[in-house]
């Protein structure tokens, strides 16, 4: 989140300085420097007189000593751009509070006192969107990690829990509708044009949590019976007109709310529930207790505007979100240190929610995917950290795919090696041991350890070290017995040079390669944990040497170095009965070619022996009768350029690029008719969010994607026929993204024809820009530059930028032009936003920290943008730090 640190005390929290001045760089915070809050403050109330750019907020607090810290005359209380304009203590007004800072310090006699504030704020000005921020007229709050300061003076951190009793005023016209946590509990008109609203929430959380949104909604409403019998109101607030478009929003809730009564056992504990779709928001949504605040894009939804991946993330963040309740809400992090403890855990249950929901062999493959993506690079690069830091400087730069995606799959490990009947008993003694709490990672895996029954000791490592680990396994076969010997490195990080050898849980197989099936003798899969550094297993009865399947539904987040013939990669990538395992085998396949053809190690004989295997392969995937057409999608995508060059010590992304350009070519080529046929195929199976559509959907569009590469102008003409025949977004935007890498007639006339087709829903038009910036035509980054001049693209909207800036950062094929113009472009941005919206800004920093892994002449490059990052004057703390760690 979009906030900065610096220390006073070990209690003490920080503020961020103007993005105007010079900003002076915090220290380091440490995890084993925390203390106890000296003040608890039991209750909070708070009233707001609302205005756009004036908002009065007076908020009264309880306080009281805390017998479990040391004892403090003083409380401090963190702000961030405010000014006190009174301060009263038991009712007395006083002068004699000082500021530390941004900070605001009380003296305070007694054991227990009243505390009364009043401040001024201007929601308009803030471009930071991080506190009380205004969106189109309507007046919104973000508040994790540290954006309650910037409301008003407050303890702000996450283990000091009040209750809180929230009352509004404002203009009826400007703000009709009045939302706040917890259930409502009076309104009314003031008789002047004004009207107001008291809410009150019973559960104590953190300020982290609060929220409050004001503006002129409409609402989709609906109910929720609980397993207890307990009704809630259930609410979806939106902009007149895009009402039509929450109804799978408020399917998915539903959803969600049984799923986590029938898989967890956790029941809703409000009568109300209500989310709110906010058209500028830094982040995907936020789990404010009993008031979600979502961004548009994890809410608005139809056939017509969204994708099948669309329609996956609705579902996904509704039950993310809604998740939160219990794992982050209910019970919340003692410090930020523990930020996986809600993050991880509750990523893993959207997950599991989402696997339940869909396909359950897809979904993990989509979670790999993008572990591989975002966070293996963050593990083996400067930025890398564990799932729970010891230290750090700006909380904001801490939201990362370590924290949610790594985190999840360390839960995930647990979960695997106790059994889902043993984890559910874990997870409810957790819940139970620590309801109404603020607690560490610790605590979760102790409640673990003693609710399923394990011996957790050594695995509190995977919390403590960064870096992926590597597994190089070996099968070896004499006489009858097959023998697998494992080692395991992990491998140094900054900060972290020596690690120790960590539980890893492998799923494995041996299969007979003449029948196709499991080896006889061979029990099944089994569990397999790899406990020091080096170990070896035997399997008798083994007359063949038979194939192995490892790491099978990726149980374990690792790398595999695999000593294993390119026709048994082959026989499992057709045969295997585990999907990821077949997925993986695949992949595996294409990798290894890949980095031989890049790293100029292949001959022509050796490039088409190679190829050949691929497109058998390929082929014997599109021939496999067994698979659905979501699982055949999936075997058909090639491993991206990112995760190729992860693969490789150092990366060239011109020979990646180019080398995996030409292997698709040859396998559209090759088997050109097949994709034709199989297209034809697909398009005969009409809408629906079935899964057989939605596979269906997914294939037709991997068809042109082969084509394209293959038969560039056959590939146009199907493309376009595809775009003028589709009844919904999924067939339509999967045409015009072919054809955005295509340089054909049909490119222009269909981008014309999508811009003024949905000019004027920002949604779709984000799509619009993120299409063009993401694709694989020669001349992205000229389009890239032209589409920032266009009337439609604004820096100030953080969702318009992403999908254009983010879009271009994360396509290797136009951020690293060879001449380094997509490095400047984005250097460009990261100066230009930075004093606009700090944390977006920060997060554009990790595509040019990749510099040591990219070969020389690019390398110096980009390192020269950091450095020229570094050096401009008034950085945001957010951005500053993510440079520095990334020069290293």
């Amino acid at each position: 989140m979009d906030i900065a640190r610096t220390p006073s005390t070990p209690e003490g929290n920080p503020e961020m300085a103007d993005a105007a001045q010079e900003p002076r760089q915090p220290a380091a915070i440490r995890r084993e420097d925390y203390r106890p809050t000296a003040w608890l403050v039991p209750e909070v109330s708070l009233e707001f007189d609302l205005a756009l750019q004036a908002t009065r907020v007076t908020s009264t607090l309880t306080v009281a000593r805390n017998a479990a810290a040391d004892a403090s005359p003083t409380i401090r209380l963190n702000g961030e751009g405010l000014e006190p304009m009174a301060v009263k203590v038991d009712g007395a007004m006083i002068d004699s509070w000082v500021m530390d800072d941004a900070d605001l310090i009380v003296t305070l006699p007694g054991d227990a006192h009243s505390i009364e504030i009043t401040t001024s704020i201007n929601p308009a000005a803030n471009t930071a969107l991080m506190g009380l921020f205004a969106s189109n007229g309507m007046l919104c709050t973000q508040c994790e990690a540290e954006g309650f300061r910037r409301i008003t003076f407050f303890p702000d951190r996450p283990d000091v829990l009040s209750t809180y009793r929230v009352r509004m005023h404002g203009p009826k016209t400007d703000f009709p509708v009045l939302l706040s946590n917890g259930n409502l509990e009076e309104q009314g008109d003031d008789g002047d044009g004004t009207h107001w609203a008291q809410w009150h929430d019973p559960w104590p959380k953190p300020s982290y949590l609060f929220a409050l949104v004001a503006g002129d909604l409409i609402a989709n409403s609906d109910s929720f019976t609980t397993m207890s019998g307990r009704e809630v109101a259930l609410n979806i607030w939106v902009r007149e007109g895009d009402e039509s478009r929450t109804g799978h929003a408020m399917e998915s809730l539903k959803k969600s709310m049984r799923w986590d009564e029938e898989v967890f056992g956790r029941e809703y504990d409000l009568d109300l529930f209500n989310i709110v779709a906010v058209s500028d928001f830094n982040m995907g949504a936020m789990e404010n207790k009993g008031l979600n605040v979502f961004n548009t894009k994890y809410v608005l939804a139809d056939e017509n505007t969204a994708t099948d991946g669309d329609f996956d993330g609705v579902e996904g963040v509704i039950a993310h979100e809604y998740f939160h309740n219990w794992s982050g809400n209910r019970v919340t992090c003692r410090d930020w240190f523990q930020l996986s403890l809600k993050e991880g855990f509750t990523v893993l249950r959207d997950q599991l929610f989402s696997q339940d929901m869909g396909s359950a062999p897809v979904k993990r493959i989509e979670d790999v995917r993008v572990l591989r993506g975002a966070q293996f690079p963050e593990d083996s690069g400067p930025l890398a950290h564990p799932i729970r830091p010891d230290s750090f400087r700006e909380i904001s730069n801490f939201y990362t795919a370590t924290i949610y995606n790594k985190g999840a799959e360390v839960i995930r490990m647990i979960r695997t090696m106790a059994g889902e009947e043993a984890f559910r008993a874990g997870s409810d003694l957790y819940f139970q041991r620590h309801d109404g709490q603020a607690v560490t990672c610790e605590d979760f895996v102790k409640a673990m350890e003693d609710g399923a029954g394990l011996d957790l000791s050594q695995f509190r490592l995977w919390y403590s070290q960064a870096g992926t680990p590597k597994v190089t396994v070996r099968l070896e076969h004499s006489g009858d017995t097959a023998t697998l010997h494992l080692s395991q490195d992990v491998p140094a990080t900054p900060g972290q040079p020596d690690k120790h050898p960590m539980p890893i849980p492998l799923k494995v197989t041996l299969f007979d390669p003449e029948t196709g099936n499991r080896a006889a003798g061979h029990d099944g899969e089994q569990l397999v944990t790899l406990t020091k550094a080096q170990a070896s297993l035997s399997f008798p009865g083994h007359v063949r040497r038979p194939v192995l399947s490892i790491n099978r539904g990726f149980s374990a987040p690792i790398v595999i170095e695999r000593d294993i013939a390119q026709e048994e990669l082959v026989f499992l990538a057709a045969h295997d009965d585990d999907p990821f395992a077949r997925y993986e085998a695949l992949q595996d396949l294409v990798v290894r070619h890949l980095k031989d053809a890049a790293d100029d190690r292949l001959d022509d004989g050796a490039r088409k022996h190679g190829r050949a295997a691929i497109i058998e392969a390929i082929r014997s995937v599109m021939a496999d009768d067994t698979l659905d057409d979501l699982m055949r999608g999936e075997l058909f995508i090639l491993p991206s350029e990112t995760y190729l060059a992860e693969a490789m010590p150092v990366a060239d992304p011109g020979r990646i690029h180019a080398e995996r350009q030409a292997l698709r070519a040859a396998i559209g080529a090759f088997l050109e008719d097949d994709f034709v046929a199989l297209h034809t195929r697909a398009s005969d199976v009409p809408y629906s969010l079935e899964a057989a559509a939605r596979g269906a959907r997914k294939v037709k569009t991997q068809a042109l994607v082969y084509l394209a590469a293959g038969n560039p102008e056959r590939a146009a003409g199907m493309a376009a026929a595809q775009y003028d025949a589709a009844d919904n977004m999924t067939d339509r935007q999967g045409a015009l993204m072919v054809l955005c890498g295509l340089s054909a007639v049909e490119r222009t006339n269909k981008l014309i024809d999508f811009y003024n087709r949905y000019q004027g829903n920002p949604l779709v038009i984000d799509k619009w820009f993120a299409l063009q910036a993401s694709s694989m035509h020669p001349s992205a980054l000229e389009h890239v530059k032209a589409l920032a001049d266009h009337p439609d693209f604004t820096m100030k909207n953080p969702n318009r930028v992403r999908s254009l800036y983010m879009a271009m950062a994360y396509n290797p094929h136009a951020f690293h032009a060879e001449d380094g113009e997509g490095y400047r472009m984005i250097g460009d941005v990261i100066l230009a936003l930075d004093p606009i919206n700090p944390q977006t800004a920060s997060r554009f920093v990790p595509p040019l920290g990749r510099w040591r892994r990219i070969e020389a002449g690019r390398s110096q490059l980009m390192r020269e943008q950091l450095e020229r990052i570094g050096k401009a004057p008034g950085l945001s703390r957010d951005t500053h730090e993510q440079v520095s760690r990334s020069l290293g």
